[in-house]
């Protein structure tokens, strides 16, 4: 930032005596514009008439701490027309030219930057670092694992795809050699082999549970219910203790005040789990062999039941 430097003696020396605290005044400011827009100790006619007045204009010039235009002084350049210039403006070097004020700001700048690649070069280190592969292969693309195998023919039609080997799962059946029922191991790696959730493009739903979904269908509220068999166990469990007609009226007023419209059903479970118990909940329909509240193996063998059936059926009701 360039300044409009003063003598520290100016107040006392004999051209300012003579000037006038007003017409003073009037040059201290025309000096600050100056330094500011870089003009070089020119000051526009309309800058000394916005500042001061023609008495203090004249006062400046008589005293000679200004000179009009066609002015006598060797030392001072001639202003344009109208314009005045401030007497030795750049006399000891007080005062900055418009070139030494742009370099500067150039070094300014480039000192500027090169600070801000210092203080972030540890940053980009670590960016750079983090991105660095742990083994000098690791980058390397396999192309037998990433490009498909498709025939010319066929585009990658030929033969079953990835969701019909899943919809043909043979449902495991108990060894002829025992009758204990399947370990948690193994329905575990039934459900991950299946995706428990679905039949094919559809979604497993219970039959204690289906009333409630056609409920809610039926009041507009339309969800997604791939949801997993604990989700279900919860919901059957809901619907004996709250019954259907409160688990779709506290449905509905979630459904209102949602900020975006629900995607699953999921959605509604935790306001459902707030509700008080039901004086006379109505109860969901249960699968036959169910006496009691189902757990949670017995869940997942009647899903697997009902999907197995509905299999062998011709494909999902």
């Amino acid at each position: 930032m360039p300044w409009f430097k003063i003598d520290d003696k100016a107040h006392s020396h004999p051209k300012w005596l003579k000037a006038g605290n007003a017409a003073i005044g009037l040059f201290v400011r025309a000096g600050s514009y100056s330094a500011q827009h870089l003009t070089e100790g020119i000051v526009p006619g309309v800058i000394a008439q916005l500042y001061g007045s023609v008495a203090q204009v004249n006062k400046l010039i008589k005293v000679g701490l200004w000179h009009g235009s066609q002015h006598d002084c060797p030392r001072c350049p001639q202003p344009p027309a109208g314009d005045y210039v401030i007497h030795d403006f750049f006399e000891g070097g007080r005062n900055s030219t418009r070139q030494a004020v742009e370099e500067a700001k150039k070094r300014a700048a480039g000192r500027q930057s090169r600070k801000r690649e210092r203080d972030n070069a540890p940053r980009i280190e670590e960016e750079n670092a983090s991105n660095r592969p742990r083994f000098e292969d690791e980058n390397e693309t396999i192309y037998e694992r990433n490009e498909p195998h498709f025939s010319g023919s066929a585009a990658g039609q030929e033969g079953l795809s990835q969701r019909d080997a899943l919809d043909s799962v043979t449902p495991l059946q108990a060894s002829p050699s025992t009758s204990v029922p399947p370990t948690e191991v193994q329905l575990a790696s039934r459900d991950a082999a299946e995706h428990l959730p679905t039949i094919g493009p559809q979604p497993r739903i219970p039959a204690a549970c289906r009333p409630l979904v056609a409920a809610l269908t039926n009041e507009q509220m339309a969800v997604g219910w791939d949801l997993t068999a604990n989700d279900w166990f919860l919901i059957e469990a809901l619907i004996k203790r709250c019954g259907i007609p409160m688990l779709v009226d506290h449905a509905r007023g979630q459904w209102q005040h949602a900020k975006t419209r629900p995607r699953g059903g999921n959605y509604f479970i935790p306001g459902w789990r707030s509700l008080p118990d039901a004086p006379q909940a109505d109860h969901a329909p249960t699968l036959p062999s169910q006496t009691g509240p189902m757990t949670q193996n017995q869940m997942r063998r009647s899903l697997f039941t009902e999907a197995a059936a509905q299999l062998a059926a011709g494909g999902p009701q």
